[in-house]
């Protein structure tokens, strides 16, 4: 039976594409013979941008890149800032910096979790899940006075105090998303029209997803046990007690279940750093205008999608010379042309949301 190619453009404005990305297709019927990902589209610059920009004035702009997960973003820039001046960072910011990055963590997950079941063809999901992450999304109201772009860290430690009353929501928050996961798993873990849309699509090994420089989720599918909180850790993460949840099979439903579980080992860290945050400031003492002295340095954070790091050049002025962030949905986004070769278009959608991409974080 004779049949001709077709070329199929999925985005740039497709919901299922999470943001303006968009995919050519080469397809032979029902089966995707080439993929080709065009991305640019909010391309905005920020590397060059930074050169223009003092430090401080440089963190408003890392919130819009990965824009599910502005304060680990923070985080990387200050942190590598932060080692540049061999600065040490008062206690109760480094707790602070460690409670809202892992909720933010958690409200990435959440959000992805929602979206993902949408694109799969379940709508309760993603009630449940916003429902949840609007929770979290009002207590960083309640801290720094911005419910999505946060501006809330500082070089040296962090913008604003949180109050005891804060602090106690926060604990109180815990039990009751720890609950909501057991329903979460109830709705959606042992569904079977899910478990056949997922179960042995999208997979590939530890070796291919090395190769592609994958991480975060998307490499620790594979059994590699790569996390920079436990390989390299940064900030107060040697403190808290905490798994790195891994799976073997590498395929959309490994990647489902470790990032739901990653939910759960965030909410321990958490929990963990608000019986132990003590008294104290939050900022160090810096001057009002920063200089780094000249030299370089990368620096890295575990992000919900992967490494985020951050390679900073310093002349000793009050502006980075130049500044490079390595980014985990711009590395992640690679596989997805061998991912998809050969399956069919079905699936197409199912793979994608399983990689988890942010258009702002692949962009920049």
């Amino acid at each position: 039976m004779r049949t001709e190619e077709m070329l199929l453009n999925v985005g740039p404005q497709h919901p299922s594409t999470h943001g303006v990305f968009r995919l050519v297709l080469h397809i032979d019927g029902e089966i995707i013979q080439e993929a080709n990902p065009v991305i640019g589209y909010l391309h905005r610059g920020t590397e060059k941008l930074a050169e223009d920009l003092t430090y401080t004035q440089l963190i408003p702009y890392t919130d819009r890149m990965d824009y599910l997960n502005a304060m680990n973003n923070n985080h990387a820039l200050v942190l590598a800032v932060e080692r540049l001046m061999k600065l040490e960072v008062p206690e109760r910011a480094e707790y602070l910096r460690v409670i809202v990055t892992e909720l933010n963590r958690v409200a990435s997950h959440l959000v992805w979790f929602g979206t993902y079941l949408l694109d799969i063809g379940a709508m309760s999901p993603f009630l449940y899940a916003f429902k949840d992450r609007e929770k979290i999304v009002d207590l960083f109201n309640e801290l720094c006075g911005a419910r999505l772009t946060y501006n809330y860290m500082r070089v040296g430690g962090v913008k604003w105090d949180a109050t005891e009353k804060w602090l106690q929501k926060v604990s109180e928050l815990i039990p009751y998303l720890r609950s909501q996961y057991d329903e979460y798993m109830d709705l959606v873990g042992g569904n079977e029209i899910f478990q056949a849309r997922v179960k042995g699509v999208g997979k590939y090994d530890a070796r291919t997803a090395v190769q592609y420089g994958l991480s975060g989720p998307t490499l620790r599918c594979t059994g590699v046990k790569r996390d920079l909180r436990k390989d390299r850790p940064y900030s107060l993460y040697r403190r808290f007690d905490f798994d790195i949840p891994i799976a073997t099979e590498g395929d959309c439903r490994d990647r489902f279940f470790l990032r739901m579980e990653e939910i759960l080992q965030s909410l321990r860290i958490v929990e963990q750093a608000i019986n132990g945050i003590p008294d104290g400031p939050i900022m160090a003492k810096v001057s009002r205008v920063l200089r780094p002295p000249e030299g370089e340095v990368y620096s890295a954070v575990e992000n919900p999608r992967g490494e985020l790091g951050v390679h900073l050049v310093s002349r000793g002025k009050d502006k980075p010379w130049r500044i490079h962030w390595k980014r985990p949905s711009f590395s992640n986004l690679q596989i997805l042309p061998r991912l998809l070769k050969g399956e069919n278009v079905a699936n197409l959608i199912a793979i994608l949301g399983a990689v988890d991409i942010v258009l702002g974080d692949v962009d920049a």
